[in-house]
């Protein structure tokens, strides 16, 4: 579906508007697919979750055991379908088809992938039920769309005291890390419409805010939010108990 709607728009961008379009298919598919991903994962978790209970009460096996279980029978799921995600969009897309730009696609849209995965076993744990865990999600993905710079732009837009909530944002990372490694290099000039010419270079430093320094810190950032949300799942699974008699 992405590639079809958005069929070739990265081979010709000659306008400043062609780079809002990326913008979009970007936003549109990390935060689709993660969203689903992890709407799908909480029921399964849930249940899953009744079966600890009972089986640790049982001496059967650990937290960490069934956390680490949980985490790594993820992860051959979300690396097919990445793999298969990015084989058929990106050249669909037409982003320039050299190897080290179509990895960093695969990497990226695996890290978002992970720590959208993640969020949605860290909420299971976190709340008593299916719903609640449901609903929390849905809250904090308004946020996180709202503050990812696609809604909002971060340069042009966000206030200077709500900077903190784009920089505290996973969905702006990954966006952050997917036009940047698209984009990033690219110097054809592109027409501004009332204002000079710049090249996309240029465009997506100065409006976008997307900047070379910052590159290797946001993929730091994936890392990190990523263990974080393994060690709270760990955490809250672990201590919080909502097991009814």
């Amino acid at each position: 579906m992405f590639g079809i709607v958005f069929w070739k728009i990265g081979s010709t961008i000659e306008q400043q508007q062609d780079i809002f379009n990326i913008l979009g298919v970007v936003y549109g598919s990390s935060l689709f697919l993660g969203f689903m991903n992890c709407t799908i994962l909480q029921p399964v978790v849930s249940m899953e979750r009744v079966v600890l209970y009972r089986e640790k009460a049982a001496g059967m096996y650990s937290t960490l055991a069934y956390v680490i279980a949980q985490m790594a029978i993820e992860m051959p799921y979300m690396l097919v379908q990445v793999v298969m995600f990015a084989s058929i969009v990106y050249p669909m897309i037409g982003f320039q088809m050299t190897m080290c730009k179509f990895c960093w696609f695969v990497i990226y849209m695996a890290l978002s992938l992970m720590y959208y995965t993640l969020f949605g076993m860290m909420t299971v744990a976190l709340t008593p039920n299916l719903e609640t865990a449901a609903g929390l999600s849905f809250l904090i993905f308004i946020f996180w769309n709202v503050f990812s710079g696609f809604i909002i732009g971060r340069e042009q837009l966000i206030p200077i005291w709500w900077r903190w909530a784009y920089w505290a944002n996973p969905a702006a990372w990954t966006m952050y890390g997917l036009m940047f490694s698209q984009l990033g290099d690219r110097t054809e000039m592109i027409l501004m419409p009332g204002q000079a010419n710049q090249t996309i270079k240029e465009f997506i430093e100065g409006y976008l805010g997307l900047e070379s320094r910052y590159f290797s810190l946001v993929t730091c950032l994936h890392l990190t939010i990523i263990a974080l949300f393994a060690f709270l799942f760990f955490i809250f699974i672990k201590q919080l108990k909502f097991q009814r008699r």
